[in-house]
């Protein structure tokens, strides 16, 4: 066996371990999407730990592994928020301290529940726009004070333990009857797909394992497309809990050695947060945009009608500050909001012309802002519309070109978007 290989036995050997301290998430039956795709769709509760993560199973692994002797000098770990509150939560019950590196990104409510967790035994650090700088902090302050850094995700511990969600599905299909098919899973840094992977290959190999990444943080893409992990120039940090520039080594070492049953995809970032905002009004789940990633790739997979599909909810702390945000994302992904700069000509009635000839009768103004300093009333001015559907952009833009008044229709990814807009 070589240093990359995870068996199955590897894996329930830390299933045994985590027993006392880890009850089995529930694997819930989703008729939406079931009926959707024709298939029996499964979601795995990972959203339910105790710290809102299956982030936890790797934590306490790699917490209760440090030798007693070096406990003292406490440990010190990156994340960019779900490992860390596993970390934090170790540090508290087993008393041990903790120095835990996030990236300015993460979210307020996931910085405020690693406070919670740890109590007074862990001390938050705050630093880099994005994870692999935090991580790059981190691992330099535990090299300094001679700590212990608990890695979140390439590590063989780490993977062993986060294998044991693969062990619990089959073993909760096995009690339904059920075989798994297909699994789709989030993926960051690489340990839970590595684990889940390690598991299936032995104990179900006809199982097709799906990676899915967001579109602006897509690393093990990359990987694949480079023959080994490379660190990507920039990554959009919206779906923080997978926003990692770099995959793991060992990771891809074992999804290397599993191609053959392992296939990926991406994601954008508008269509997370239409399933994210599906999952809460349908199946009144509170996901996190890394937690959505699997449901949202769904439909882009060429499933066996009939087949059993299990999607991996992989964490549920999301910020109800970034609501807003999401539903503004959804709604441009779903080509129901568009905004446009419109100058109109410095004649009277123009604005009462664009808001009774042009716009539709449903469709609705989100914003309006004149960009002018000073005489406001006339000139260019930013509006967002809003359209009950998506379909009615043509006509309304037909209605625009026939128009005197100058229109620019302000198309997202664009640098005018980006400025005017995002």
């Amino acid at each position: 066996m070589t240093d990359s290989t995870i068996h199955a036995s590897d894996i329930q050997q830390a299933q045994a371990r985590i027993s006392s301290e880890i009850a089995p998430t529930p694997l819930q039956y989703c008729a939406r999407l079931s009926a959707e795709t024709g298939c029996e769709v499964y979601l795995k509760r990972e959203d339910l730990q105790d710290v809102r993560s299956y982030k936890i199973r790797g934590a306490l692994n790699g917490m209760s592994n440090v030798p007693q002797e070096e406990r003292g000098r406490g440990v010190v770990t990156a994340s960019a928020g779900n490992h860390a509150q596993g970390v934090a939560y170790a540090c508290r019950t087993m008393g041990i301290a903790g120095k835990i590196f996030v990236p300015e990104p993460t979210p307020m409510q996931k910085r405020d529940r690693i406070l919670v967790h740890g109590g007074d035994q862990v001390e938050l650090v705050v630093v880099g726009t994005n994870f692999d700088e935090a991580a790059a902090a981190a691992h330099a302050d535990a090299a300094e004070r001679d700590a212990t850094f608990i890695e979140p995700f390439d590590a063989r511990d780490t993977i062993t333990r986060q294998g044991t969600v693969a062990a619990e599905v089959l073993a909760q299909l096995s009690a339904k009857g059920k075989s798994l098919d297909t699994i789709v899973v989030p993926v960051g840094g690489g340990g839970l797909i590595s684990g889940i992977t390690s598991y299936v290959a032995d104990m179900a190999p006809q199982t097709r394992v799906v990676g899915m990444e967001p579109e602006g943080a897509a690393s093990l893409r990359a990987a694949f497309d480079h023959g080994g992990p490379v660190t990507l120039e920039e990554v959009d940090p919206f779906v923080d809990g997978a926003a990692v520039k770099r995959l793991g080594a060992l990771p891809y070492e074992i999804l290397q050695a599993n191609r053959e049953r392992l296939s990926f995809d991406t994601v954008s970032e508008g269509a997370v947060c239409t399933d994210l905002l599906n999952l809460y009004q349908n199946e009144g789940i509170i996901a996190e945009p890394a937690g959505a990633l699997s449901v949202a790739g769904l439909h882009q997979l060429d499933l066996e009608p009939g087949s059993t599909v299990v999607c991996v909810i992989s964490g549920g702390n999301n910020d109800v500050l970034r609501y807003a945000e999401i539903m503004e994302r959804s709604l441009v992904h779903r080509g129901l909001k568009h905004y446009f700069l419109v100058n109109f000509p410095q004649e009277p009635g123009q604005l009462r012309h664009f808001l009774h000839e042009i716009l539709g009768p449903t469709d609705d103004i989100t914003l309006f802002e004149y960009l002018k300093r000073n005489n406001r009333e006339t000139g260019a001015a930013l509006v967002g519309l809003q359209l009950s559907r998506a379909e009615d952009l043509q006509g309304l833009l037909e209605r625009m070109g026939e128009s005197k008044i100058s229109v620019q229709y302000l198309k997202p990814d664009t640098p005018e978007y980006e400025f005017l807009v995002a």
